[in-house]
């Protein structure tokens, strides 16, 4: 049995009504996107006027082979060292994904900023951070963290923002250069579609995939540079 193809309505009120049907879908797709624009829209500063912050948490973005953190993710890095450096934080939150023995983002994570020059006692590793939304609530409920500075590329910069004060974590946004190659555009184009899901988890706010018990982590970090 073959398929009927649709067709192009006939009537100018057909089709004006199409337009309209598909104008509209369009709207409704990019609201999720407006959404992370307006309301991140003065929580976003550069690593050179950031207000000074206990916490900084730097999200994952992938290891390369021999388990080092890809370029996206070490500029992110990069930018936690500066801080550090700077006196602006005193503490690094480095959350990624460990779901398996073979792939260890966080440990990755501490071993390059402290070839970077933080100190190993100021970081703190989540292991469960499997993606934004899981990050920014179990870096609440588990480590504690009210207040922080978020590190990762200009793309999803907003979008951990917004889940992080959905997540009860007042934050500042730093989002880092990144050059424009095939990575940056999917990242870009993958946004709209994530920003669907933020909205969600913003709204319903579900646990993360693992919660797990609090971890002293990061109070004694703060606490052993006093």
């Amino acid at each position: 049995m073959r398929m009927r193809r649709p067709r192009w309505p006939r009537t100018r009120t057909g089709q004006r009504r199409l337009v309209q049907a598909v104008m509209a879908g369009c709207v409704l797709a990019l609201l999720p996107s407006a959404w992370l624009y307006v309301s991140t829209a003065d929580r976003l500063r550069t690593t050179a006027d950031v207000p000074r912050t206990e916490v900084a948490v730097v999200f994952g973005a992938g290891l390369w082979k021999q388990g080092q953190p890809s370029p996206y993710l070490a500029h992110r890095l990069d930018a936690a060292a500066a801080l550090y450096r700077a006196g602006r934080i005193e503490v690094v939150l480095v959350t990624g994904d460990n779901s398996r023995k073979d792939y260890d983002e966080p440990d990755a994570m501490r071993a390059y900023l402290t070839r970077h020059g933080v100190p190993d006692a100021r970081i703190v590793g989540d292991y469960a951070g499997f993606d934004t939304w899981d990050s920014c609530v179990r870096a609440k409920k588990i480590f504690g963290v009210d207040r922080a500075v978020l590190i990762s590329q200009d793309f999803h910069i907003r979008r951990a923002v917004a889940l992080c004060e959905a997540a009860g974590v007042t934050s500042y946004g730093v989002g880092v250069d990144a050059e424009h190659d095939v990575t940056w555009y999917y990242g870009g184009t993958r946004e709209v579609f994530a920003a669907g899901k933020a909205v969600l988890d913003a709204v319903f706010q579900p646990d993360p995939t693992f919660l797990g018990p609090r971890e002293p982590g990061v109070a004694r970090a703060l606490a052993a540079g006093r």
